[in-house]
């Protein structure tokens, strides 16, 4: 398994992380490490936020996008609703198509269609 601290791991992280400056002023970026990978989260600066996390496992050449949308329970507590998923992109440059496409609203837009799907198609 790679280790964490690799310097091809550490360089990969930081290109992602410098691509997704450019939104610093929508969204908090945030990177933990885990046992099995590490994650980046960008939590959006409004009212009703989504969440987006950017995820890597040391053993896969793999990355994959989920988006959530963040709700206060009790006004204390977070919870998450996942509303959009895409695992196995390939590269970096597919990663931050990807990642555009969700940060500009595909992700809410698939939501609100298999709303209507599931309302209208009785």
């Amino acid at each position: 398994m790679i280790n964490k601290f690799s310097p091809e791991i550490q360089k990969e992280i930081e290109g992602i992380i410098k691509k997704t400056q450019s939104w610093k002023d929508l969204f908090s970026i945030k990177l933990e490490f885990y046992y099995d990978g590490w994650a980046i989260f960008l939590k959006e600066k409004n009212i009703y936020p989504r969440c987006i996390v950017i995820f890597k496992s040391y053993e896969s050449n793999q990355f994959s996008v989920k988006s959530f949308d963040v709700y206060l329970q009790n006004y204390k507590k977070e919870e998450y609703h996942e509303i959009y998923s895409v695992e196995n992109i390939k590269n970096q440059s597919d990663l931050i198509k990807e990642l555009k496409d969700v940060i500009y609203g595909k992700d809410l837009g698939n939501q609100v269609l298999q709303i209507y799907n599931e309302t209208f198609s009785e």
